[in-house]
């Protein structure tokens, strides 16, 4: 394991790499949540090579408080690969991370070789999504993992408020349908999300695959990791041997 800050402008970055092969990013979600996707890395590094990290101001990464939108956090994914030195890698984001993920290969598609979405939530602002969410997750318990920091409100309030304004974009929905790479939709079936916007958003792109794990919950790894892992290395292994 190799621990690594990526300095920049208005803050540091704390990145970890471990393992050897084709290099992936994992994006865990919130936003602003530090990096909680150790054991999702566990079940991947024997055959690539994984890179995490706290987003800035979360966890241990620093950050100056001086806005923080969309577009920020994506350079910073761009910074940490180009930190890395790496041309291209595989994009792997759980929850919200994974709808960042998804914008990350719109504005940077030639710094991707194949990505994936678990857990994700869409491309939406709905109402009856919000309100299913909500009544679930008072209703039915779930699972969740140890997070060793403290998530930090001010980052998770303006990073919704810019992926708000984001899927707003007039033409999003056609550019999403335009991109052309391998996609992998994991999704879990216990999920108290509804699915409708995930699978909304696999079938606009031609590359795409959606797979639902039969009696999972949205921290797939923790009731579900055997099966988690299996759907996860094979297209991980397929996407690396294209390069």
């Amino acid at each position: 394991m190799v621990e690594k800050y990526i300095k920049m402008e208005n803050g540091n970055l704390w990145t970890d790499k471990r393992g050897q092969g084709v290099p992936v990013i994992l994006i865990s979600g919130g936003p602003g949540s530090c990096n909680y996707l150790e054991p999702l890395s566990n079940l991947i590094e024997d055959i690539c090579e994984v890179i995490m990290f706290d987003p800035k101001g979360c966890g241990r990464s620093s950050y100056d408080g001086n806005g923080y939108d969309l577009e920020d956090c994506l350079q910073d994914i761009e910074n940490i690969r180009e930190g890395y030195g790496l041309k291209n890698w595989v994009v792997i984001g759980h929850s919200w991370g994974a709808d960042l993920g998804l914008a990350y290969s719109l504005l940077y598609p030639n710094s991707i070789l194949g990505y994936v979405s678990i857990s994700g939530t869409g491309i939406q602002n709905d109402r009856d999504w919000k309100d299913t969410y909500n009544r679930n997750k008072v209703e039915i318990d779930e699972l969740k993992p140890d997070f060793d920091y403290e998530a930090n409100k001010i980052v998770h309030r303006s990073l919704i408020d810019s992926w708000r304004e984001f899927i707003k974009k007039p033409l999003l929905l056609k550019e999403i349908s335009q991109i052309d790479l391998p996609s992998l939709f994991i999704y879990a079936e216990n999920d108290i999300r509804p699915s409708w916007s995930i699978k909304q958003v696999s079938n606009l792109i031609s590359n795409s695959r959606y797979i639902e794990i039969e009696g999972a919950e949205h921290y797939i790894w923790l009731n579900k990791k055997k099966e988690l892992g299996e759907v996860l290395k094979p297209f991980i292994k397929n996407t690396g041997s294209l390069v």
